[in-house]
């Protein structure tokens, strides 16, 4: 903006709040972020709801959405490196839409069956493993290297709102039009997200470098394992990724058990677990706006590893948690809400030096490299913390999980990622 004072001319900088296209991003990230909770939630609800599914059935269903995910995560890497991401974006959302659509049509036409849901779910998140990782390469194109960690600061706020927000909507919508329509009402989202994206302008349209276009790039033909190689041959990079397999195996080990050992062990009621759960999407949008100041006050790499420390230690209250139910729930409360915004601003700080750090040519594969392990960390994971569950009880496990997550960040510790301390994101250390 430019303010006028008789002959003297003043340029206020608006950083990324004046920034049109980033603006046009941020919208369709944060309404395809709505639809992608409310998928999440919807169609599991279609299975047990209309299709009578058991525990597991359900256990196979969320494996397929991870197992699709993780997959998809390799394959979107390879193709977001050699083509345009903005059309991919577009193309990811369209998809997802089509793919919502199909089911309350299906359920109309009385032949959804359960392996219908299963192929949705499978599609949905191999098409939003597409979209991330598109999403991810082509951001850095789009602003400057200083304003990366604002910018995944202001998109993970939005994705923390969405967290805390999306489930609820998914229950009213459920609730009001029963699961399959409420799934289907989830492809005016992405609809609204592809909407947005067309209008955001092309980098060489703006005087940036042009983003990889085709073939002419120069990743490696289909060179599968191009971005993982890509990871270990960085000494930063490559401790963020391994802290981020081993954090997401034994977070998958809350992720199976958590509702679990909330009801069956802390004899919490439903509504109870819903609020904890509920404070932790708070945590979310508490921490994004940290990650920019606790990466001006420590640098960059240090934040990872301290802010993974602070959230390791904060995870012991979710098994340390006892006694009446209004005391265990304070526990799970402020476990939730405490460590998710710490792995908020965590994620926003890995995320930033990763875009920063990695060429852009890579950015799809090594995006995609992330994508492929935290799914099969997660099925790994999950089978692993249900099978403890089941041999030694819940609450051990959990205690389990938690001494594990409080030593991953020793990864980053005895590592270059701990001296990383670059005057802005996009400056290498």
């Amino acid at each position: 903006m430019v303010v006028g004072t008789g002959a003297r001319v003043t340029t206020i900088d608006r950083g990324l709040w004046g920034h049109p296209d980033f603006l046009r991003l941020w919208a369709a990230q944060a309404v395809s972020s709505f639809g992608a909770r409310i998928a999440r939630e919807g169609l599991p609800m279609v299975a047990i709801l209309v299709l009578r599914a058991g525990p597991q059935a359900m256990g196979l269903l969320a494996a397929a959405g991870l197992i699709a995910y993780a997959a998809a995560g390799l394959g979107a890497g390879l193709v977001v490196d050699r083509a345009p991401k903005r059309p991919l974006m577009i193309a990811a959302d369209l998809g997802r839409a089509l793919v919502m659509l199909a089911v309350p049509l299906a359920a109309l036409s009385g032949s959804l069956t359960l392996a219908g849901v299963f192929v949705a779910l499978a599609l949905i998140s191999a098409l939003s493993a597409m979209f991330e990782t598109a999403d991810h390469a082509f951001l850095p194109s789009l602003i400057d290297a200083s304003q990366l960690v604002d910018g995944n600061a202001k998109l993970g706020t939005t994705d923390a709102v969405a967290e805390f927000g999306g489930p609820a909507l998914a229950g009213v919508l459920v609730q009001a039009l029963t699961a399959p329509i409420a799934v289907g009402a989830t492809a005016v989202t992405y609809l609204a997200s592809a909407l947005c994206l067309t209008a955001v302008r092309a980098p060489q349209a703006r005087g940036k470098a042009p983003e990889a276009d085709g073939p002419a790039a120069t990743a490696p033909d289909f060179d599968v394992l191009g971005g993982v190689r890509a990871v270990f041959a960085h000494p930063v990079v490559r401790p963020i990724w391994l802290m981020s397999v081993a954090r997401d195996f034994f977070g998958w080990f809350y992720g199976a058990l958590y509702t679990f050992y909330a009801l069956d062990v802390l004899r919490l009621s439903p509504a109870q677990v819903g609020i904890s759960v509920a404070a932790g999407g708070l945590g979310g949008i508490i921490g994004a706006p940290l990650a920019p100041l606790l990466v001006r006050r420590l640098g960059a790499g240090p934040m990872v590893v301290v802010t993974g420390f602070a959230a390791g230690a904060t995870g012991f209250l979710i098994p340390l948690a006892g006694g009446a139910p209004l005391v265990a729930l304070t526990f799970l409360i402020v476990g939730q809400l405490v460590g998710d915004a710490l792995q908020t601003a965590r994620e926003i700080g890995k995320t930033s030096l990763r875009q920063a750090l990695i060429a852009p040519t890579d950015l799809g594969r090594t995006s995609g490299a992330f994508i492929a392990a935290a799914g099969l960390a997660g099925v790994a994971g999950a089978l692993t913390g249900g099978s403890l569950g089941a041999a030694i009880g819940a609450r051990e496990t959990l205690f389990v999980a938690a001494t594990g997550g409080a030593v991953v960040p020793l990864i980053g510790l005895f590592s270059p990622l701990w001296r990383a301390r670059p005057a802005t994101p996009g400056r290498s250390p």
